[in-house]
């Protein structure tokens, strides 16, 4: 697969590489993450990692930083060789990485984040003005603009990951690791972090980018680097490949992009929607920040329908699914599960009735980290698998070696704590869960986010098949491309109130973003 670069990246090549990896390998116990991996990235570039969920991107970028310490294998920065190698050691040359789950400190602000560990002092006391001044500065040479005063807990998961990113910034790396940091942001501020990054390479510094979303790999890198099962494959100039290359090489085999071209019909006659809707909202409303975050929304969602929910982020589309869930409470309508009013009952109730949930935040509203894969599997379940007294962990087991099979979560391992998986791998486990129980409803927020192309394929069967059986699927995502994939109408969230409702055959993304913003609003 290794290609030579192209004439236009030939004097950025010659120059001494900002990062060299020679035969590196990172072992945890019998697992082998990465073996014998090469990587050269020229300076003043955007280079991309790509991989499968578990492929060893991640480790291999936090061996890089000096998280992990390579077994085998030599680093190499800026021409030296390190010797022994430490976060701060890394940073003392010039590399930060922002990690793909945050590691942020919640109750504290912003600029509290931002200098934790490099903290600006006065007569031995942190001063706060030259912190507060440090977050806006940065945030307006970077357009990463957060609020300096608030704290972290309050901040959306766009937000925290601007945090970030400044607060690598802060500490005046010239090389940035980012790991799969688009994966909680908008198409706008996607937008605004790669004139970042463009900014960023122009001031004579390198970005190294970990994603799965192929369509940015071919927007703002220079080269590609695919790791398949913790070794590196090949390395590509970007100019001379394509995204469906890349997947096939990722994956080992040919693999259905998703966009509108890959919806696919219902095999048979489908399921009869019946006359009573699966899910039905009635003037629905929810509190906000200064607005209704849902305001009055109705919608009836059939049995066997996929309905997207598009939307720029913070139109109350996660408000819509948490609500509905039992998360957040309802302040006026209702919501009625099978014609049965649900507004009122607990979230374990409504599991019970026939309700799942994929929600958007995993780590705070899907899972336990600390708890096992096969602990996880059964989170919100645990009733059906034994008395107040003991479970029956025989029975557990074997739904967990099930699913862990079904949905290729790696590392493989029932016992394996969830904290330990990749992000994607994670999601796999999420998605298992709430899927496999025969649900009537399923609310699903996001249920792509920082996975791999290859299990993104396969999420998307499993939703399909689920509609095939008469499940009723509420899609929230914000990717148009998945929305046109699957759903089979969508519906437009703007300022928390549907402003349009058509036939995914007859949507566009182009259509969709001019209603999401605001232009030609249709009637719901």
């Amino acid at each position: 697969m290794s290609r030579t670069h192209s004439p236009e990246a030939a004097p950025a090549a010659a120059a001494v590489p900002a990062v060299r990896l020679v035969d590196v390998t990172k072992r945890f116990g019998p697992i082998v993450a990465n073996h014998k991996v090469n990587l050269t990235v020229a300076p003043r570039s955007v280079h991309a990692i790509v991989g499968e969920n578990g492929a060893g991107k991640s480790t291999l970028m936090k061996t890089l930083a000096g998280v992990h310490r390579a077994d085998e294998g030599e680093i190499w920065l800026w021409g030296e060789r390190i010797a022994r190698h430490d976060p701060n050691v890394a940073i003392r040359h010039g590399l930060g990485m922002v990690h793909q789950h945050f590691m942020l400190v919640e109750p504290l602000t912003v600029a509290e984040n931002l200098v934790l560990g490099s903290e600006p002092t006065r007569r031995g006391l942190l001063d706060v003005s030259a912190a507060v001044r440090a977050v806006e500065e940065l945030g307006e040479a970077y357009g990463l603009p957060v609020d300096p005063h608030r704290r972290v807990e309050e901040l959306s998961v766009g937000e925290r990951q601007r945090v970030e990113i400044l607060k690598v910034l802060y500490r005046g790396v010239r090389i940035l690791v980012l790991d799969e940091p688009t994966a909680v942001l908008t198409p706008g501020e996607v937008d605004g972090l790669f004139r970042m990054l463009r900014a960023f390479v122009d001031d004579d510094k390198t970005v190294i980018l970990i994603t799965h979303k192929l369509d940015e790999v071919m927007d703002i890198s220079q080269r590609v680097t695919v790791i398949r099962q913790g070794e590196g494959v090949g390395e590509v100039a970007t100019a001379d490949t394509s995204p469906r290359e890349l997947a096939h090489w990722m994956v080992g085999r040919e693999v259905v992009l998703p966009g509108a071209d890959s919806r696919r019909e219902a095999e048979g006659e489908g399921v009869d929607p019946g006359t009573v809707p699966a899910l039905e909202l009635e003037w629905v409303s929810v509190a906000g920040p200064g607005r209704p975050a849902v305001d009055r929304a109705s919608l009836q969602l059939r049995a066997g329908e996929i309905v997207g929910v598009a939307g720029v982020q913070g139109n109350g589309q996660a408000e819509l699914l948490e609500c509905i869930a039992g998360l957040q409470p309802v302040d006026a309508g209702r919501v009625l599960l099978g014609g049965v009013d649900i507004t009122g009952l607990p979230p374990r109730r409504r599991i019970e009735a026939g309700l799942a949930h994929i929600p958007e935040d995993r780590h705070r509203r899907g899972m336990v980290l600390d708890f096992s894969l096969a602990e996880n599997l059964i989170l919100g379940r645990h009733r059906r698998f034994g008395g107040p007294l003991a479970l029956d962990r025989a029975a557990i087991g074997h739904r967990a070696d099930s699913l862990i099979a079904e949905y290729d979560v790696r590392p493989p391992f029932p016992a394996a704590a969830a904290g330990t998986l990749s992000g994607g791998n994670q999601q796999k486990v999420v998605v298992a869960r709430e899927i496999t129980d025969g649900p009537r409803v399923l609310l699903a927020g996001q249920p792509t986010r920082g996975v791999d192309i290859g299990a993104v394929e396969a999420i998307h069967d499993q939703l399909r098949a689920a509609r095939d059986r008469g499940l009723g699927v509420l899609l929230v995502s914000a990717d148009l491309n998945e929305l046109l994939a699957l759903s089979d109408r969508i519906v437009v969230m703007r300022r928390g109130r549907f402003v349009a409702d058509l036939p995914a055959a007859d949507a566009t993304t182009e259509r969709l973003g001019e209603l999401m913003l605001g232009a030609g609003e249709e009637a719901p």
